[in-house]
């Protein structure tokens, strides 16, 4: 009877396969994310991609949060789960949010600050996708996690510089012929750097955990 009502339960390691799939979709959106940052024609096939793979970072939140209320003993803390889905579900939000922008303000040139800020997101995600990958074996993957943890939280501070680099320019070139193009530049800029912050929120989700369970 133990046996069957066992097999009717939901893994344990199901959580963190859901967990690889949401970090995979964060660096498909990344990839995307950067492909508009080069501007062009092609603005609007990357803004579909990115809302694509957000839809399906969506599907994999509903089935987390399902899968947590389903199991009865979850790899770590029901919480740790709830909060470390969110925090990239967040990030897969924020880059859905700058195309957006992208599509109202009708945007298809983009600031060197901005495209170098693409790169660091697409950094940050693969770096994301590498923790997420470890998790399942956090204590033989201690050094690593946190090097990775410290790396994102690094190439943050990176970001928040070429974010001031990068409103300084645009106040420069706009401040006496265009003040809407700063407007747009500026919340254009302002996404980007959620986008990073975000993937900081999720290294020191990662950290919480590995404080708690190592």
């Amino acid at each position: 009877m133990l046996g069957w009502f066992q097999a009717l339960m939901p893994r344990e390691e199901r959580f963190f396969e859901l967990f690889r799939k949401h970090a995979a979709t964060l660096v498909a959106g990344a990839e995307a994310l950067r492909d508009l940052l080069e501007g062009g024609d092609s603005c609007t096939e990357a803004c579909a991609r990115i809302m694509q793979h957000e839809n399906e970072a969506d599907v994999i939140t509903r089935e987390v949060l399902l899968a947590v209320r389903r199991t009865f003993i979850t790899p770590f803390d029901r919480s740790d789960i709830k909060d470390l889905t969110t925090s990239l579900d967040d990030a897969i939000d924020q880059m859905q949010k700058t195309a957006k922008a992208t599509l109202l303000f009708e945007v298809r040139a983009f600031e060197p600050q901005m495209q170098r800020m693409g790169d660091i997101i697409v950094e940050a995600a693969r770096l994301t996708e590498e923790a997420v990958g470890l998790l399942g074996s956090m204590r033989q993957n201690l050094p690593r996690l946190t090097a990775i943890a410290e790396e994102i939280i690094r190439i943050e501070e990176q970001a928040d510089h070429v974010y001031d680099e990068g409103r300084k320019a645009l106040f420069l070139a706009h401040r006496h012929k265009d003040p809407m193009g700063y407007i747009v530049g500026e919340e254009l800029y302002s996404h980007l750097e959620k986008v990073v912050d975000r993937f900081e929120d999720v290294a020191n989700r990662i950290s919480g955990i590995l404080i708690e369970n190592v």
